[in-house]
């Protein structure tokens, strides 16, 4: 049994699960700005209020799994790129901390200021996540031992930048969709609009990525090439893109909305394979990057993990799956509502 292979694989279905859950409710912090007054705010906060935070038990736990099985790729994540990782951690908390509080007060300036912290908060997390996902791709100098060399601007770089705009557009799509299904009359109509103009933006940041990644990073297509069957998941993704505006255009926003999760699915995955065996690759040589293999703790420690693994994880699935059933169907604001 292979268990850092198998670790790798649930690693990739935690980030995956991540992405298609909390994605969406990125997605409705970045298009918050656009609700025009403020019972439309109300009904997008409403729509993800019982649900984000159990999004991110995803994060939590893909974090946690990370620390325990890969302990070497946590230490250079954490240290090398120490002021990305605390912007992240303060994005997602202040994004709580403006869902909880916006409603605490009926003063008009007072839940404006919380919601330009919500959209604040999402558009910056949700940037940073791709560039993370960008470095990922490209690599990070590292020393022979593993460690970062590099500086700010090997971070956050133009490649890396485009990235996140992607992840941001991509966010924006699912989060609309994820509303249109919520939302009724008016407001829903408008909401078919705003899915057309972020599908557009995405449309066109997916194909200028695409052509940077195989300019940029040729050696991304490698897996590709000794797997000839990853190419299944290639057409499956532009399949998952195009299937979106036809969703659209018919009005069958439900399946728009599972389209737009298969791209994600796909998107991650696509990614797991560009990296592969690595889990944080050197730039700068090949032989210092960490793979799953260097990186890993003792196949005991993988082993004991892994029992742990299978007895939580359907814990959280079935957790996932018991709350957005409790709260299916569409928004309806009382007295209890956010």
């Amino acid at each position: 049994m292979n268990l850092h292979l198998i670790w790798f694989g649930l690693m990739v279905a935690l980030l995956t699960g991540y992405a298609v859950l909390d994605g969406f409710d990125l997605g409705v912090g970045i298009l918050h700005p656009l609700a025009r007054d403020e019972r439309e705010r109300r009904l997008f906060v409403n729509a993800i209020g019982p649900i984000w935070d159990g999004n991110e038990v995803w994060l939590v736990t893909f974090g946690g799994a990370l620390f325990a099985m890969f302990p070497e790729a946590y230490a250079t994540i954490a240290s090398g790129f120490y002021l990305p990782f605390m912007l992240i951690l303060f994005a997602l908390i202040f994004r709580a901390v403006s869902l909880e509080f916006r409603g605490k007060l009926p003063h008009p300036a007072w839940r404006r200021a919380w919601d330009w912290g919500f959209f604040g908060s999402s558009l910056l997390a949700t940037l940073l996540f791709g560039v993370a996902v960008g470095n990922g791709v490209r690599g990070v100098p590292l020393d022979a031992g593993g460690l970062f060399i590099g500086r700010f601007a090997d971070v956050v770089g133009p490649y890396q930048l485009l990235v996140g705009l992607l992840a941001v557009a991509l966010f924006a799509v699912h989060g609309a969709l994820y509303l249109y299904l919520k939302t009724e009359g008016a407001v829903q109509q408008r909401l078919g609009s705003w899915v057309w103009h972020a599908w557009g933006v995405f449309l066109v940041l997916y194909l200028l990525t695409t052509i940077a990644t195989l300019l940029a990073v040729p050696g991304a297509a490698a897996n590709f090439r000794h797997e000839p069957w990853t190419v299944g998941v290639v057409v499956l993704n532009v399949l998952a893109i195009a299937y979106i505006p036809r969703a659209l255009f018919l009005r069958r926003f439900g399946r728009a909305f599972l389209a737009s999760a298969l791209t994600i699915v796909c998107l991650v995955f696509l990614f797991a394979l560009a990296v592969y065996p690595n889990i944080v690759t050197a730039s700068n040589d090949p032989g210092n990057s960490w793979t799953v293999y260097t990186a890993a703790s003792s196949k005991k420690t993988l082993g004991i993990g892994l029992l742990i693994a299978a007895i939580g994880m359907p814990f959280v699935a079935t957790y996932t799956f018991v709350v957005y059933w409790t709260f299916r169907g569409k928004v309806v604001l009382d007295d209890h509502s956010y």
